[in-house]
Protein backbone atom coordinates (compact mmCIF):
# COMPACT_ATOMS: atom_id res chain seq x y z
CA UNK A 1 0.00 0.00 0.00
CA UNK A 2 1.17 3.42 -0.77
CA UNK A 3 0.34 5.07 2.30
CA UNK A 4 0.35 4.46 6.24
CA UNK A 5 -2.36 3.36 8.40
CA UNK A 6 -3.11 2.03 12.33
CA UNK A 7 -5.94 0.32 13.43
CA UNK A 8 -7.09 -0.95 17.24
CA UNK A 9 -4.47 -0.65 19.98
CA UNK A 10 -0.39 -0.74 19.77
CA UNK A 11 1.66 0.42 22.22
CA UNK A 12 3.85 4.19 21.98
CA UNK A 13 7.03 2.72 20.40
CA UNK A 14 8.01 -0.70 18.23
CA UNK A 15 9.69 -3.88 19.95
CA UNK A 16 8.71 -2.88 23.60
CA UNK A 17 6.82 -4.38 26.18
CA UNK A 18 2.84 -4.15 25.52
CA UNK A 19 0.55 -6.34 28.06
CA UNK A 20 -2.83 -7.99 27.63
CA UNK A 21 -5.28 -7.17 30.47
CA UNK A 22 -4.34 -10.35 32.70
CA UNK A 23 -0.14 -9.07 32.84
CA UNK A 24 1.01 -11.49 30.14
CA UNK A 25 2.77 -10.00 26.83
CA UNK A 26 0.67 -9.77 23.29
CA UNK A 27 3.08 -11.21 20.48
CA UNK A 28 4.34 -9.00 18.43
CA UNK A 29 4.83 -10.20 15.02
CA UNK A 30 6.54 -7.87 11.74
CA UNK A 31 5.11 -8.49 8.39
CA UNK A 32 7.38 -7.40 6.12
CA UNK A 33 8.45 -8.07 2.42
CA UNK A 34 11.48 -8.11 0.63
CA UNK A 35 14.08 -9.35 3.14
CA UNK A 36 12.61 -6.56 6.13
CA UNK A 37 13.34 -3.40 3.20
CA UNK A 38 10.00 -3.53 1.71
CA UNK A 39 6.73 -2.69 2.70
CA UNK A 40 5.73 -4.02 5.99
CA UNK A 41 3.53 -3.85 8.95
CA UNK A 42 3.69 -4.47 12.91
CA UNK A 43 0.85 -6.87 14.62
CA UNK A 44 0.26 -7.48 17.89
CA UNK A 45 -1.35 -11.05 18.58
CA UNK A 46 -3.35 -11.84 21.79
CA UNK A 47 -1.26 -15.32 21.00
CA UNK A 48 1.61 -16.10 19.64
CA UNK A 49 0.90 -16.61 15.66
CA UNK A 50 3.21 -19.48 15.94
CA UNK A 51 1.42 -22.07 17.84
CA UNK A 52 0.06 -23.99 14.76
CA UNK A 53 -0.53 -27.90 15.10
CA UNK A 54 -2.00 -30.73 12.38
CA UNK A 55 -0.58 -29.99 9.35
CA UNK A 56 -1.03 -31.75 6.17
CA UNK A 57 -1.14 -31.07 2.22
CA UNK A 58 -5.12 -30.94 0.97
CA UNK A 59 -4.68 -30.54 -2.62
CA UNK A 60 -1.95 -29.08 -5.24
CA UNK A 61 -2.30 -26.06 -7.35
CA UNK A 62 0.00 -26.09 -9.92
CA UNK A 63 -1.79 -25.05 -13.51
CA UNK A 64 -1.31 -27.49 -16.17
CA UNK A 65 -0.96 -25.45 -19.48
CA UNK A 66 -1.90 -26.83 -22.66
CA UNK A 67 -1.31 -25.72 -26.13
CA UNK A 68 1.56 -23.68 -25.26
CA UNK A 69 3.20 -23.95 -28.89
CA UNK A 70 -0.01 -22.42 -30.15
CA UNK A 71 -0.37 -18.67 -31.07
CA UNK A 72 -3.57 -17.68 -31.74
CA UNK A 73 -6.38 -14.93 -30.96
CA UNK A 74 -9.02 -16.75 -28.19
CA UNK A 75 -12.44 -15.95 -27.08
CA UNK A 76 -13.67 -17.64 -23.86
CA UNK A 77 -17.33 -17.39 -22.49
CA UNK A 78 -17.72 -17.59 -18.91
CA UNK A 79 -20.95 -17.02 -18.46
CA UNK A 80 -22.28 -20.77 -18.25
CA UNK A 81 -19.60 -21.89 -16.01
CA UNK A 82 -20.80 -23.94 -13.43
CA UNK A 83 -21.04 -23.16 -9.72
CA UNK A 84 -18.53 -24.95 -7.36
CA UNK A 85 -16.84 -24.69 -4.45
CA UNK A 86 -16.44 -21.64 -2.15
CA UNK A 87 -14.49 -18.24 -2.67
CA UNK A 88 -10.93 -20.27 -2.54
CA UNK A 89 -11.92 -24.09 -3.77
CA UNK A 90 -13.90 -22.58 -6.96
CA UNK A 91 -11.16 -20.48 -8.35
CA UNK A 92 -10.82 -21.89 -11.68
CA UNK A 93 -7.66 -20.93 -13.08
CA UNK A 94 -7.84 -20.26 -16.90
CA UNK A 95 -4.44 -18.70 -17.92
CA UNK A 96 -1.40 -18.03 -16.84
CA UNK A 97 2.55 -17.63 -16.91
CA UNK A 98 5.67 -17.63 -14.53
CA UNK A 99 4.90 -14.64 -13.54
CA UNK A 100 1.01 -14.61 -13.14
CA UNK A 101 -1.94 -16.34 -13.59
CA UNK A 102 -5.69 -15.27 -14.24
CA UNK A 103 -8.82 -17.55 -12.56
CA UNK A 104 -12.67 -17.33 -12.52
CA UNK A 105 -14.99 -18.19 -9.87
CA UNK A 106 -18.50 -18.38 -9.15
CA UNK A 107 -19.07 -20.08 -5.76
CA UNK A 108 -21.87 -22.30 -4.77
CA UNK A 109 -20.95 -22.35 -0.59
CA UNK A 110 -19.91 -20.50 2.06
CA UNK A 111 -16.07 -20.73 3.44
CA UNK A 112 -15.89 -22.95 6.31
CA UNK A 113 -12.19 -22.26 7.14
CA UNK A 114 -9.83 -19.32 7.14
CA UNK A 115 -7.07 -18.72 4.30
CA UNK A 116 -3.57 -17.27 3.88
CA UNK A 117 -1.80 -17.23 0.19
CA UNK A 118 1.53 -17.54 0.94
CA UNK A 119 2.63 -17.96 -2.63
CA UNK A 120 1.55 -14.62 -4.23
CA UNK A 121 -0.65 -11.38 -3.56
CA UNK A 122 -4.33 -11.51 -5.06
CA UNK A 123 -6.28 -8.72 -7.14
CA UNK A 124 -9.52 -9.77 -7.05
CA UNK A 125 -12.42 -8.37 -9.37
CA UNK A 126 -16.41 -8.95 -8.54
CA UNK A 127 -18.63 -8.96 -11.12
CA UNK A 128 -21.25 -9.70 -9.51
CA UNK A 129 -22.70 -10.43 -5.35
CA UNK A 130 -21.22 -8.46 -2.25
CA UNK A 131 -20.25 -9.92 0.80
CA UNK A 132 -17.71 -9.16 3.36
CA UNK A 133 -14.17 -10.11 3.85
CA UNK A 134 -12.90 -11.11 7.71
CA UNK A 135 -9.59 -10.54 7.89
CA UNK A 136 -6.07 -10.21 10.15
CA UNK A 137 -6.24 -6.41 9.62
CA UNK A 138 -10.15 -5.92 10.07
CA UNK A 139 -13.12 -5.95 7.89
CA UNK A 140 -13.61 -5.03 4.44
CA UNK A 141 -17.32 -5.13 2.91
CA UNK A 142 -17.07 -5.43 -1.14
CA UNK A 143 -19.76 -5.52 -3.67
CA UNK A 144 -20.04 -5.34 -7.67
CA UNK A 145 -17.23 -3.85 -9.77
CA UNK A 146 -14.79 -3.81 -6.10
CA UNK A 147 -11.29 -4.50 -6.93
CA UNK A 148 -9.80 -6.49 -3.49
CA UNK A 149 -5.77 -6.40 -3.14
CA UNK A 150 -4.88 -8.80 -0.82
CA UNK A 151 -1.40 -8.74 0.01
CA UNK A 152 0.72 -12.49 0.20
CA UNK A 153 0.17 -13.91 4.10
CA UNK A 154 -2.87 -11.74 4.92
CA UNK A 155 -5.08 -14.12 6.46
CA UNK A 156 -8.98 -14.18 5.72
CA UNK A 157 -12.39 -15.48 5.19
CA UNK A 158 -14.95 -14.29 2.50
CA UNK A 159 -18.43 -14.96 3.49
CA UNK A 160 -20.53 -14.30 0.38
CA UNK A 161 -23.98 -12.49 1.24
CA UNK A 162 -27.06 -14.51 0.04
CA UNK A 163 -28.54 -14.35 -2.95
CA UNK A 164 -32.45 -13.05 -3.56
CA UNK A 165 -34.81 -15.49 -3.55
CA UNK A 166 -37.29 -13.85 -6.11
CA UNK A 167 -35.08 -14.78 -9.11
CA UNK A 168 -34.39 -10.98 -9.85
CA UNK A 169 -30.53 -11.09 -10.45
CA UNK A 170 -30.43 -14.73 -12.80
CA UNK A 171 -29.84 -12.64 -15.76
CA UNK A 172 -26.60 -11.08 -14.50
CA UNK A 173 -25.84 -14.81 -13.98
CA UNK A 174 -26.26 -16.70 -17.74
CA UNK A 175 -29.70 -17.76 -16.55
CA UNK A 176 -28.61 -20.62 -14.52
CA UNK A 177 -31.60 -22.12 -12.45
CA UNK A 178 -31.60 -21.48 -8.44
CA UNK A 179 -30.25 -24.95 -7.74
CA UNK A 180 -27.02 -23.54 -10.34
CA UNK A 181 -27.36 -20.08 -8.91
CA UNK A 182 -23.72 -19.09 -7.37
CA UNK A 183 -23.34 -16.88 -4.49
CA UNK A 184 -21.78 -14.47 -6.82
CA UNK A 185 -18.70 -14.30 -9.81
CA UNK A 186 -15.31 -12.70 -9.36
CA UNK A 187 -12.23 -13.06 -11.74
CA UNK A 188 -8.81 -12.67 -10.26
CA UNK A 189 -4.93 -12.36 -10.86
CA UNK A 190 -2.31 -13.85 -8.58
CA UNK A 191 1.25 -13.29 -8.76
CA UNK A 192 3.72 -16.09 -9.32
CA UNK A 193 7.22 -14.47 -8.93
CA UNK A 194 6.85 -13.05 -5.42
CA UNK A 195 5.97 -9.03 -6.91
CA UNK A 196 3.50 -7.28 -5.28
CA UNK A 197 0.25 -5.71 -6.69
CA UNK A 198 0.96 -1.37 -6.53
CA UNK A 199 -0.14 1.43 -7.75
CA UNK A 200 2.06 2.41 -10.42
CA UNK A 201 5.03 4.03 -9.38
CA UNK A 202 4.22 7.01 -12.05
CA UNK A 203 0.82 7.89 -10.08
CA UNK A 204 3.03 8.43 -6.71
CA UNK A 205 5.61 10.84 -5.11
CA UNK A 206 9.04 9.67 -4.97
CA UNK A 207 9.38 11.70 -1.99
CA UNK A 208 6.10 10.64 0.01
CA UNK A 209 4.22 7.85 -1.64
CA UNK A 210 1.47 10.32 -1.83
CA UNK A 211 -0.61 10.00 -4.90
CA UNK A 212 0.13 12.83 -7.67
CA UNK A 213 -2.78 15.39 -9.27
CA UNK A 214 -2.34 13.62 -12.43
CA UNK A 215 -3.20 10.12 -11.54
CA UNK A 216 -6.65 8.67 -12.05
CA UNK A 217 -7.37 7.51 -8.41
CA UNK A 218 -5.99 8.27 -5.16
CA UNK A 219 -6.25 7.86 -1.22
CA UNK A 220 -9.40 8.83 -1.05
CA UNK A 221 -11.11 6.29 -3.20
CA UNK A 222 -9.68 3.20 -0.90
CA UNK A 223 -11.65 1.65 1.38
CA UNK A 224 -9.47 0.56 4.37
CA UNK A 225 -10.19 -2.65 7.09
CA UNK A 226 -12.06 -1.18 9.33
CA UNK A 227 -13.75 -2.31 13.26
CA UNK A 228 -16.62 -1.41 14.85
CA UNK A 229 -19.01 -3.09 17.40
CA UNK A 230 -20.71 -5.71 14.83
CA UNK A 231 -17.18 -6.43 13.00
CA UNK A 232 -14.34 -6.18 16.06
CA UNK A 233 -10.99 -6.23 14.82
CA UNK A 234 -9.49 -9.29 17.26
CA UNK A 235 -11.62 -12.60 18.41
CA UNK A 236 -10.31 -13.56 21.87
CA UNK A 237 -11.79 -17.39 20.87
CA UNK A 238 -10.94 -21.25 21.80
CA UNK A 239 -11.26 -24.35 19.75
CA UNK A 240 -10.25 -25.35 16.70
CA UNK A 241 -10.06 -23.41 13.75
CA UNK A 242 -8.30 -24.33 10.61
CA UNK A 243 -6.49 -22.02 8.20
CA UNK A 244 -5.57 -23.19 5.03
CA UNK A 245 -2.18 -21.79 3.53
CA UNK A 246 -1.29 -22.05 0.05
CA UNK A 247 2.55 -22.80 -0.49
CA UNK A 248 4.54 -24.48 -2.65
CA UNK A 249 1.96 -25.31 -5.20
CA UNK A 250 -0.60 -26.97 -2.45
CA UNK A 251 -2.76 -25.95 -0.06
CA UNK A 252 -2.03 -27.28 3.15
CA UNK A 253 -4.52 -27.27 6.36
CA UNK A 254 -3.15 -25.86 9.88
CA UNK A 255 -5.54 -26.25 13.14
CA UNK A 256 -4.72 -23.30 15.43
CA UNK A 257 -5.79 -23.64 19.15
CA UNK A 258 -7.25 -19.78 19.11
CA UNK A 259 -9.09 -17.86 16.45
CA UNK A 260 -6.53 -16.39 13.61
CA UNK A 261 -7.79 -13.41 13.56
CA UNK A 262 -6.65 -12.32 17.27
CA UNK A 263 -4.83 -9.20 16.32
CA UNK A 264 -5.63 -6.48 18.54
CA UNK A 265 -3.80 -3.48 16.74
CA UNK A 266 -1.42 -3.14 14.25
CA UNK A 267 0.23 -0.18 12.05
CA UNK A 268 2.23 -0.16 8.57
CA UNK A 269 1.94 0.09 4.89
CA UNK A 270 0.90 -3.59 3.83
CA UNK A 271 -2.67 -4.57 3.92
CA UNK A 272 -6.00 -5.21 2.27
CA UNK A 273 -8.20 -2.97 0.58
CA UNK A 274 -10.99 -2.43 -1.75
CA UNK A 275 -10.94 0.00 -4.90
CA UNK A 276 -14.18 0.09 -7.36
CA UNK A 277 -13.66 0.33 -10.75
CA UNK A 278 -16.04 3.20 -11.09
CA UNK A 279 -14.07 5.54 -9.08
CA UNK A 280 -11.47 5.70 -11.37
CA UNK A 281 -11.39 8.80 -13.36
CA UNK A 282 -10.50 8.15 -17.22
CA UNK A 283 -7.76 10.23 -19.20
CA UNK A 284 -9.28 11.22 -22.61
CA UNK A 285 -7.66 12.91 -25.24
CA UNK A 286 -8.21 15.06 -28.41
CA UNK A 287 -6.68 12.35 -30.20
CA UNK A 288 -7.09 7.95 -29.31
CA UNK A 289 -4.76 7.50 -26.51
CA UNK A 290 -3.09 3.64 -25.79
CA UNK A 291 -3.84 1.26 -23.05
CA UNK A 292 -1.45 2.61 -20.78
CA UNK A 293 -3.24 5.28 -19.52
CA UNK A 294 -6.01 2.80 -17.71
CA UNK A 295 -3.38 1.23 -16.10
CA UNK A 296 -4.50 0.52 -12.54
CA UNK A 297 -2.16 -1.91 -11.23
CA UNK A 298 0.90 -3.37 -11.93
CA UNK A 299 2.86 -6.77 -10.42
CA UNK A 300 6.46 -7.58 -12.11
CA UNK A 301 6.01 -7.94 -15.76
CA UNK A 302 2.26 -7.35 -15.83
CA UNK A 303 -0.42 -4.76 -15.80
CA UNK A 304 -3.50 -4.70 -14.78
CA UNK A 305 -6.21 -2.04 -16.52
CA UNK A 306 -9.79 -0.65 -15.74
CA UNK A 307 -11.46 0.13 -19.33
CA UNK A 308 -14.45 2.43 -17.98
CA UNK A 309 -17.26 4.94 -19.26
CA UNK A 310 -15.86 7.75 -20.74
CA UNK A 311 -16.16 10.49 -23.09
CA UNK A 312 -14.13 9.57 -26.61
CA UNK A 313 -11.92 11.68 -28.81
CA UNK A 314 -12.82 15.11 -29.52
CA UNK A 315 -10.46 16.30 -33.01
CA UNK A 316 -13.10 16.49 -35.77
CA UNK A 317 -11.87 13.94 -37.64
CA UNK A 318 -11.00 11.51 -34.82
CA UNK A 319 -11.36 7.57 -35.32
CA UNK A 320 -12.86 6.67 -31.67
CA UNK A 321 -11.88 3.16 -31.68
CA UNK A 322 -7.93 1.96 -31.69
CA UNK A 323 -5.97 1.84 -34.46
CA UNK A 324 -4.91 -1.85 -35.26
CA UNK A 325 -1.71 -2.35 -33.22
CA UNK A 326 0.95 -4.86 -32.76
CA UNK A 327 2.58 -4.51 -29.17
CA UNK A 328 5.36 -6.93 -29.43
CA UNK A 329 6.06 -7.81 -26.13
CA UNK A 330 2.80 -8.10 -24.48
CA UNK A 331 -0.43 -10.76 -24.47
CA UNK A 332 -3.32 -9.01 -24.01
CA UNK A 333 -6.30 -10.22 -21.65
CA UNK A 334 -9.97 -8.54 -21.23
CA UNK A 335 -12.59 -9.06 -18.90
CA UNK A 336 -15.66 -7.61 -20.49
CA UNK A 337 -17.83 -6.57 -17.65
CA UNK A 338 -20.74 -5.05 -19.55
CA UNK A 339 -21.34 -1.96 -21.58
CA UNK A 340 -21.60 -1.78 -25.45
CA UNK A 341 -18.89 -3.97 -27.56
CA UNK A 342 -19.65 -2.70 -31.30
CA UNK A 343 -16.27 -2.84 -31.86
CA UNK A 344 -15.98 -6.78 -31.19
CA UNK A 345 -18.04 -9.26 -32.84
CA UNK A 346 -20.04 -11.64 -30.88
CA UNK A 347 -18.62 -10.52 -27.06
CA UNK A 348 -20.69 -10.74 -23.97
CA UNK A 349 -21.05 -10.05 -20.63
CA UNK A 350 -18.02 -12.36 -19.17
CA UNK A 351 -16.13 -12.95 -22.25
CA UNK A 352 -12.25 -13.14 -22.16
CA UNK A 353 -10.58 -12.60 -25.23
CA UNK A 354 -6.85 -13.09 -25.19
CA UNK A 355 -4.66 -11.32 -28.56
CA UNK A 356 -1.19 -12.85 -28.46
CA UNK A 357 2.22 -10.88 -28.75
CA UNK A 358 3.45 -10.83 -32.20
CA UNK A 359 0.07 -11.35 -33.77
CA UNK A 360 -1.38 -7.14 -34.62
CA UNK A 361 -4.90 -6.83 -33.59
CA UNK A 362 -7.48 -4.30 -33.55
CA UNK A 363 -11.33 -4.02 -33.94
CA UNK A 364 -13.56 -5.95 -36.12
CA UNK A 365 -14.16 -5.48 -39.84
CA UNK A 366 -17.06 -2.62 -40.72
CA UNK A 367 -16.53 -0.98 -36.79
CA UNK A 368 -13.91 1.69 -37.82
CA UNK A 369 -16.70 3.22 -39.88
CA UNK A 370 -19.64 2.65 -37.34
CA UNK A 371 -18.08 4.27 -34.48
CA UNK A 372 -16.94 8.08 -36.66
CA UNK A 373 -19.02 10.57 -34.88
CA UNK A 374 -19.49 8.85 -31.63
CA UNK A 375 -19.14 10.75 -28.47
CA UNK A 376 -19.10 8.53 -25.21
CA UNK A 377 -18.52 5.20 -24.35
CA UNK A 378 -20.55 2.91 -21.51
CA UNK A 379 -17.64 0.11 -21.78
CA UNK A 380 -16.01 -1.29 -18.32
CA UNK A 381 -13.81 -3.81 -19.23
CA UNK A 382 -10.43 -5.39 -16.80
CA UNK A 383 -7.31 -5.83 -18.46
CA UNK A 384 -4.05 -7.97 -18.02
CA UNK A 385 -0.96 -7.13 -19.98
CA UNK A 386 2.03 -9.54 -19.11
CA UNK A 387 5.33 -9.91 -20.55
CA UNK A 388 5.58 -13.01 -21.04
CA UNK A 389 2.80 -15.27 -23.15
CA UNK A 390 -0.42 -16.65 -21.42
CA UNK A 391 -0.57 -20.09 -21.57
CA UNK A 392 -4.64 -22.03 -21.29
CA UNK A 393 -5.44 -24.45 -19.27
CA UNK A 394 -7.63 -27.40 -19.74
CA UNK A 395 -11.10 -25.37 -18.17
CA UNK A 396 -9.81 -22.55 -20.43
CA UNK A 397 -10.18 -24.95 -23.97
CA UNK A 398 -13.75 -25.77 -22.79
CA UNK A 399 -15.26 -22.25 -22.93
CA UNK A 400 -13.20 -21.68 -26.14
CA UNK A 401 -14.58 -20.31 -29.27
CA UNK A 402 -12.52 -21.76 -32.12
CA UNK A 403 -14.03 -19.85 -34.38
CA UNK A 404 -12.50 -16.21 -33.03
CA UNK A 405 -9.57 -15.92 -35.30
CA UNK A 406 -11.78 -16.25 -38.47
CA UNK A 407 -14.04 -13.40 -37.12
CA UNK A 408 -11.49 -10.89 -38.94
CA UNK A 409 -11.42 -12.74 -41.73
CA UNK A 410 -14.09 -9.91 -43.86
CA UNK A 411 -13.94 -7.51 -46.42
CA UNK A 412 -12.35 -4.21 -44.91
CA UNK A 413 -15.32 -2.33 -46.81
CA UNK A 414 -18.21 -3.44 -45.56
CA UNK A 415 -21.08 -4.48 -48.22
CA UNK A 416 -23.04 -2.10 -49.42
CA UNK A 417 -25.96 -3.13 -47.73
CA UNK A 418 -24.45 -2.76 -44.34
CA UNK A 419 -23.14 0.97 -44.99
CA UNK A 420 -26.31 2.71 -43.47
CA UNK A 421 -26.28 2.08 -39.73
CA UNK A 422 -25.25 -1.18 -39.59
CA UNK A 423 -21.53 -1.58 -40.51
CA UNK A 424 -20.64 2.28 -41.85
CA UNK A 425 -21.71 5.05 -39.75
CA UNK A 426 -22.63 7.95 -42.32
CA UNK A 427 -23.24 10.77 -40.19
CA UNK A 428 -22.22 11.91 -36.83
CA UNK A 429 -24.17 9.85 -33.87
CA UNK A 430 -26.51 11.56 -32.13
CA UNK A 431 -25.91 12.88 -28.35
CA UNK A 432 -25.82 10.56 -25.99
CA UNK A 433 -25.17 7.05 -28.27
CA UNK A 434 -21.99 4.90 -27.67
CA UNK A 435 -19.74 2.62 -28.98
CA UNK A 436 -16.92 0.69 -27.17
CA UNK A 437 -13.10 1.52 -28.31
CA UNK A 438 -11.10 -1.38 -27.95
Amino acid sequence: MPYYMKLGRIPRKRHIQFRRPDGALYSEELFGTEGFVGPSSTLYHIHPPTQVSGWKTLYHTEPEYVERDVMRMRHLKTAKMPAKGDPVSGRVVLFGNADVEMFACQPAEQMTYHYKNGQGDECLFFHYGSGTIYSMFGTLRFGPKDYVILPKGTIYRIEMDERPDDGSDNDEFGGHTKAQMPLGKFIGFETCNASHILPPPRYLSKKTGQFLEDAPYCERDLRVPFEDDDHPLAYDESGEFEVRIKARNSVHSYIYSYHPLDVVGWDGCYYPYCFNIMDFAPITGQLHLPPPIHQTFEGHNFVICSFCPRMLDWHPEAIPIPYNHSNIDSDEILYYVEGNYKARRGIEIGSISLHPQGIPHGPHPGTVEASLGKKWTDELAVMCDTFRPMYPTKAALELDDPDYPESWRADHHAPLEQRNGVARQTKPAAEGETTTTW
